[in-house]
């Protein structure tokens, strides 16, 4: 299925359960001719994205400085509302864990990882996932839809409402002394099979009026769309990363049967020639280890090799676990072996450290509860 078909048949809602339209995932363009359909000026649409982007409001009656008349009508017509939170956890080691249920009850998680001098939000693109990645959690559950923008941008919100990191009045956005600084689109889903809503919201992140998170601390990561690929260099210019896992096509088809469309050869062609990468500003290869599976001396060896003239870096992750996966992470003595044979040949290759493994927060582990939490609602209403 191609990423314009696919983004047709799993569209999200375009409007919350009361029929309001979302302003929040709107350019500032879109904004501005949607109240012109009420006849408001311009100046007016920017009024209310600044509340939206640079105050954070979360309902219209905050607005101060817009009329009465018009504040109702945008509480009548529009939202700018958060998702509800169904569950937070938080880890022993600080990682909070979100699980967001949107206007019409489809639940995602959102991960923020605290860490010494930044912290970084994990941010899903779909509910469920259009892959089946055999060691990845959230590939069991089906895909039901992609997310909308503003469901999108909902997530990073709700993580600053939390962290109290909206400018107060005459401040402007600022990444300095924040606790949330980065943002990776590594949540539940396929970003690039979801590519204009992903794109949208990004594009809304990245405006020194919006959100003003600089494109340096966006990450988009993939499991290998690539006709997308080139398209996301050229029009968002974020940070790439790519799910490998594997050195050959037949090993990966095996775990990732995204492969079987984009075989190795491509997905690597793709990412020598992304537009602006280079030793600053390079790629990063996400190796999940699993034992007897692609853990081989023989596989770092053939890794070095199919990374040979492309900027990059390897973050060699420990498979988190999860029942009935199937997989076993490798054991710690060859997870240093691997990784010294990418680093003797010249490649920076860190172990990833396990965050939120113990609410199933970590990498490979994000799996909505969504099934779970409706099973409870239909046996209380049956009841």
């Amino acid at each position: 299925m191609s990423v314009s078909s696919h983004a047709g048949k799993f569209s999200a809602p375009p409007t919350d359960a009361a029929g309001r339209i979302p302003l929040i995932g709107l350019s500032l363009a879109e904004m501005q001719a949607a109240l012109a359909l009420h006849k408001l000026p311009g100046f007016r649409a920017k009024q209310v994205w600044h509340w939206i982007y640079q105050r954070g409001a979360r309902d219209f009656a905050s607005m101060a400085n817009l009329p009465k008349e018009m504040r109702e009508l945008l509480a009548e017509k529009y939202s700018i509302a958060r998702p509800k939170v169904m569950t937070e956890q938080r880890s022993a080691d600080g990682t909070i864990k979100w699980l967001l249920s949107m206007s019409d009850g489809q639940l995602v998680e959102t991960v923020f990882i605290p860490e010494a001098k930044r912290g970084t939000l994990c941010v899903s693109s779909q509910v469920g996932c259009t892959l089946t990645c055999k060691f990845c959690h959230t590939g069991t559950q089906p895909l039901v839809r992609n997310l909308g923008a503003h469901e999108i941008l909902q997530q990073i919100m709700h993580a600053r409402d939390i962290l109290g990191e909206w400018p107060q009045s005459g401040e402007k956005q600022s990444n300095e002394g924040r606790d949330l600084t980065n943002i990776v689109m590594m949540g539940m889903g396929e970003p690039l099979y979801n590519y204009d809503n992903v794109a949208g919201a990004l594009k809304i992140c990245m405006d020194a009026d919006g959100l003003a998170i600089s494109k340096r601390r966006i990450t988009l990561s993939t499991s290998g769309v690539v006709p997308q690929i080139r398209q996301c260099g050229e029009e968002l210019g974020v940070n790439l990363a790519i799910s490998l896992h594997a050195t050959t096509d037949e090993q990966r088809s095996a775990i990732m049967p995204i492969n079987n469309k984009y075989p190795l050869a491509e997905l690597l062609e793709a990412c020598r020639t992304y537009p602006g990468v280079s030793d600053i500003r390079r790629i990063t290869f996400e190796y999940v280890m699993l034992q007897d599976v692609n853990d081989t001396d023989e596989d770092a060896k053939r890794l070095t090799e199919l990374l040979r003239g492309i900027p990059c870096k390897v973050n060699i992750i420990p498979f988190n676990s999860w029942e009935g996966s199937g997989f076993t992470c490798s054991t710690k003595d060859r997870i240093d072996a691997f990784a010294r044979i990418l680093e003797n040949s010249g490649y920076d290759a860190p172990v990833r450290r396990a965050r939120g493994r113990d609410i199933l927060a970590a990498c490979g582990q994000l799996k909505s509860a969504s099934l779970r939490v409706k099973k409870v609602h239909a046996e209380i209403t049956e009841k």
